[in-house]
């Protein structure tokens, strides 16, 4: 089946599906992609379910937005910790949960502080309640938030900004492919 095929049988956006025809196979697009979002997305439309590598690859992404938590908050690095132990099978569902809730209680306490710091503690609580590619999503605005937060008009740090918010995709991407480092095939039950 070619690409453009498969990803619109899946639902994939348009914008997602034009750019992976661009390769010959699926491996090629795997390993060129720089968007963890699509790639987290297209995990959980091929195994219809979380794996312990889409937790990991996920937590990954939100530890990359912890360096935004104001210092002495911990409740984000536990979330991501937690959801890293439930992916092994250290921790129970519960516990899951609970520290996702913590999480989430950080990020509502902290409406009023800066958006980067809303998105690490949402990523953490996202990646911590197997919402995958809303961790990488909120991973993404919350570098892009913090590097275009001062100098939105000025078309240099624009430029830095864009440059920052692309490396920050380019880092989950790498991270994903971490944890799953060949692309997704649906498994025969």
């Amino acid at each position: 089946m070619n690409i453009r095929k498969h990803l619109d049988e899946l639902g994939a956006c348009s914008e997602a599906v034009d750019w992976a025809t661009k390769y010959r196979s699926r491996q090629k697009a795997w390993d060129e992609c720089e968007n963890a979002e699509w790639m987290l997305w297209y995990c959980t439309r091929v195994f219809k379910t979380f794996t312990p590598e889409m937790r990991l690859a996920a937590c990954g992404c939100a530890r990359t937005a912890l360096k935004y938590v104001p210092e002495g908050e911990d409740r984000p690095l536990r979330a991501i910790e937690t959801a890293e132990r439930f992916a092994r099978g250290e921790a129970t569902d519960g516990e899951r949960a609970a520290a996702a809730w913590d999480a989430a209680a950080a990020a509502t306490a902290a409406a009023a502080a800066d958006a980067a710091w809303d998105a690490a503690a949402a990523a953490a609580a996202a990646a911590a309640a197997d919402a995958a590619w809303d961790a990488a999503a909120a991973v993404a605005a919350a570098a892009a938030a913090a590097a275009a937060a001062d100098a939105a008009w000025d078309a240099a740090a624009a430029a830095a900004a864009a440059a920052a918010a692309d490396a920050a995709a380019k880092e989950m991407a790498d991270i994903v492919r971490e944890h799953i480092p060949k692309v997704p095939r649906r498994r025969k039950l």
